[in-house]
């Protein structure tokens, strides 16, 4: 055999070794360098990956959202990643278990079989390792990411108390309108042309005050995809006219102040003598309308809405989120709904399990109504699959509300262990059992029952002298000393307690209310040291995006927020304006009175 060939044999020996695998990787995850270039030619015509273009870093101090915004750019050819790893690391790593004999006559032949195995073997393999758990890590920090900005997305309250009016915007094709009532129905379907290339401005505003002012609209949910900052545009013309027709009828003189609206392309259209408007009740909001399409497609949503077009679906999608966003997003793929960091990058399917989880979890906790709740909704509560919420829908139909939560158990295929687990998520409002109403599991109604005949009260009794009846409770007898009388965990009857107070309450009604609004911003607007009111989007590992109310959000970068400070999806929060770029379309945010920070991405 020559000397080539057994350095070979030699240099797949060590670099097989599990030993020098192990020590290399090691030292690679904390000492090596992740080194990124430009690969000439490759095409970044937004400069997406500007940041990168000469680039390197510790491999321990990358942080997730770089990792998956490295990887993005190499798989779209436009950047080059190497790992560099100092050569007294695998050095070391080799002379670990395989030790220079200098002595031996084959020292030097050994020697250049450990640099061959190295550059040609091993560290590829390390590189290729490193790579793998560095992508693991982020796509595990992104799903938890994408997790979180879910739950706040789903746990925003309801405003169900309005009629809305919803618009999917478009240009060529129109804006869809419909019109829904509080409960979900559809009252009425249009399309409208106000913008290029028809431009029927007037027509599409006299067909909008119609549908208002006959059904009682008192909000408009607008989508925000292509064409939304005009139709925002158009809305609060809209409420701006009929606030002055308010004027004219009530002859009141109250000043309004000038809006924006004032200088856009639709108002001059639309302008009318001056006058002191009163101010509508009507309002609007910008609604993310992320997956409305592929629900409007979906099989679903034919059943929900055999008799509509399939782009009208999407305006009644785009107001129903407004209703209830909890009930309408959950029969939209969470991937579709847009409120991560790389999501379409990350592992798919852990993607899917772990958000599905999320749905689970809110669902379970918000509680469904078991009489309004469609088969969508139904399927994610724990026991219940689709299947089986198709048979409650059409036991429902057929047989009329239920009257009680153990009504249920006579719904085909709902056997004893499924009522089990479900029970104490459905809700039974109005019933026949006032605690069917609450989220006290049927297996407690017993417990729950002595603790009302020891507190003196019934579910009757006015809420604030309920809660002093049952702190008194609490102060005679200890929580443990209660839950060993009654035979019951303290946890069990924590909950119990809190239930009684208020029996089916509706955790999402301690978070604020979205920001409605009757005028327009744009960025024109928008000046450094001017403090407004946003609604939290998204939240990434650098920042928080931010809706202050123009077509674009605006960062509001990590260093801005006070130490401890966390941000939800949904969070109602004041910012201060720092930089406007608006070639870029970017703005930069910063937390009233803590100082400025230039729009930056880490």
């Amino acid at each position: 055999m020559s000397c080539a060939g057994a350095r070979d044999i030699v240099a797949e020996t060590i670099s097989d070794h599990a030993e020098v695998r192990r020590q290399t990787r090691e030292k690679a995850m904390r000492f090596a360098t992740l080194t990124v270039t430009r690969i000439e030619g490759g095409v970044d015509e937004k400069g997406v990956y500007t940041l990168y273009y000469d680039y390197n870093s510790r491999i321990d101090r990358l942080k997730p959202y770089q990792v998956l915004a490295i990887n993005r750019g190499e798989t779209q050819k436009v950047l080059r990643v190497s790992v560099d790893i100092p050569a007294r690391d695998w050095q070391q790593s080799i002379q670990n278990i395989f030790p220079d004999h200098p002595l031996s006559p084959w020292a030097e032949q050994l020697k250049l079989a450990a640099e061959d195995s190295a550059k040609r073997l091993l560290l590829p393999a390390i590189e290729r390792d490193v790579r793998t758990a560095l992508t693991e890590t982020a796509d595990a920090h992104a799903i938890h990411v994408f997790g979180a900005n879910l739950r706040g997305l789903l746990t925003q309250p309801p405003l169900a108390e309005h009629v809305v009016l919803g618009l999917d915007p478009g240009f060529r094709t129109g804006c869809k309108v419909a019109v829904i009532d509080p409960s979900g129905k559809v009252l009425e379907t249009t399309t409208i042309y106000p913008h290029p290339p028809q431009k029927q401005l007037r027509e599409s505003l006299a067909a909008l005050a119609d549908l208002v002012q006959r059904h009682g609209v008192t909000l408009i949910s607008i989508g925000n995809g292509t064409a939304s900052r005009e139709t925002e545009q158009l809305a609060a013309a809209l409420i701006q006219r009929l606030g002055e027709g308010e004027t004219r009828r009530q002859g009141e003189g109250a000043i309004h102040r000038q809006s924006p609206i004032a200088e856009s392309p639709i108002s001059q259209s639309l302008a009318s003598p001056p006058l002191a408007p009163r101010p509508s009740p009507l309002h609007y909001l910008i609604t993310n309308e992320a997956g409305a399409s592929v629900y409007s497609a979906s099989p679903l949503a034919r059943a929900e809405m055999p008799d509509l077009d399939v782009s009208l679906r999407g305006a009644v999608s785009i107001a129903r989120r407004v209703q209830d966003p909890l009930a309408e997003l959950v029969k939209i793929d969470p991937k579709s709904i847009g409120v991560g960091l790389y999501q379409h990058d990350v592992n798919q399917k852990a993607l899917a399990g772990a958000l599905d989880g999320v749905v689970e979890s809110v669902v379970n906790r918000v509680g469904v109504d078991v009489n309004t709740a469609s088969p969508a909704l139904l399927t994610h509560v724990a026991g219940i699959g689709p299947k089986l919420a198709g048979n409650i829908v059409a036991h429902r139909n057929e047989h009329g509300p239920f009257a009680t939560r153990a009504a249920v158990k006579k719904v085909t295929g709902l056997g004893p262990k499924a009522f089990e687990q479900s029970a104490g998520f459905l809700r039974v409002r109005a019933g026949d059992e006032p605690l069917d109403a609450s989220a006290i599991h049927p297996e407690s109604y017993a417990v729950a029952r002595r603790v009302l005949k020891l507190a003196g009260i019934t579910l009757h009794t006015p809420v604030v002298e309920r809660q002093i009846r049952l702190d008194a409770l609490r102060k005679a007898r200890p929580l443990a000393a209660l839950a060993a009388e009654l035979e019951t965990g303290e946890p069990t009857l924590a909950d119990i307690l809190e239930q009684i107070v208020r029996p089916g309450r509706d955790p999402r009604e301690d978070v604020p209310p979205p920001i409605l609004r009757h005028d327009v911003l744009s960025m024109d607007d928008l000046v450094a040291g001017m403090t407004l009111q946003g609604t939290v989007r998204n939240v990434v590992d650098f920042g928080a995006f931010v809706d202050i109310g123009v077509k674009q959000d605006g960062l509001l970068h990590r260093s801005q927020l006070p130490r401890g400070e966390r941000l939800t999806v949904g969070d109602i929060i004041d910012v201060e304006i720092v930089t406007v770029d608006k070639e870029r379309g970017r703005i930069g945010l910063g937390w009233p009175g803590k100082g400025t920070v230039d729009w930056a991405v880490g």
